[in-house]
C-alpha cells in the first residue's frame, strides 16, 4: 500500500490489482536491503540515476512517484522513511538487528513462541 496520484491505495500482492497505476515506491526496495541488497541496490540506484532530483529530496526518496505520468507525491511518510533508514543501517553493520535481540522482552517472547 502507498500514496498515489489517486490517493492512499492498497495495492495488494498478485494477481495484479486493478488499481495498479504504475506508481514506484522506492521504499519497498530499501525496505528489502537487508534481505536481498543484490536486488533492492541496484534497483534504489537505477531509480536515483534515471530521475535524479525530480524523486530524491531533502529526506532521501519521494515516498511514491509515477514515472508514466510524472506525478511525485510531496508528503513525507515517517514509517517509510524509517524503514529505508534501519533496512540500510542494517545492512551496512547488522547493528539493527543485534540491538534489537539483545531487547529482553523479545528474548523472552522468542522463548515464548520456541523460537529460541
Amino acid at each position: 500500500a502507498s500514496d498515489s496520484a489517486k490517493g492512499y491505495v492498497a495495492w495488494g500482492a498478485p494477481p495484479r490489482h486493478e488499481a495498479t497505476d504504475g506508481s514506484v515506491v522506492p521504499c519497498a526496495p530499501a525496505g528489502s536491503l537487508m534481505f536481498a541488497p543484490e536486488i533492492a541496490l541496484p534497483a534504489l540506484v537505477e531509480m536515483k540515476t534515471k530521475y535524479g532530483d525530480k524523486i530524491y529530496g531533502r529526506y532521501g526518496f519521494a515516498d511514491a512517484f509515477n514515472p508514466h505520468t510524472g506525478w511525485v507525491n510531496q508528503d513525507v511518510i515517517g514509517i517509510d522513511v524509517g524503514i529505508t533508514l534501519l533496512s540500510a543501517e542494517n545492512l551496512r553493520s547488522g547493528d539493527v538487528w543485534r540491538w534489537f535481540m539483545r531487547n529482553a522482552e523479545i528474548k523472552n517472547a522468542l522463548t515464548r513462541v520456541k523460537i529460541r
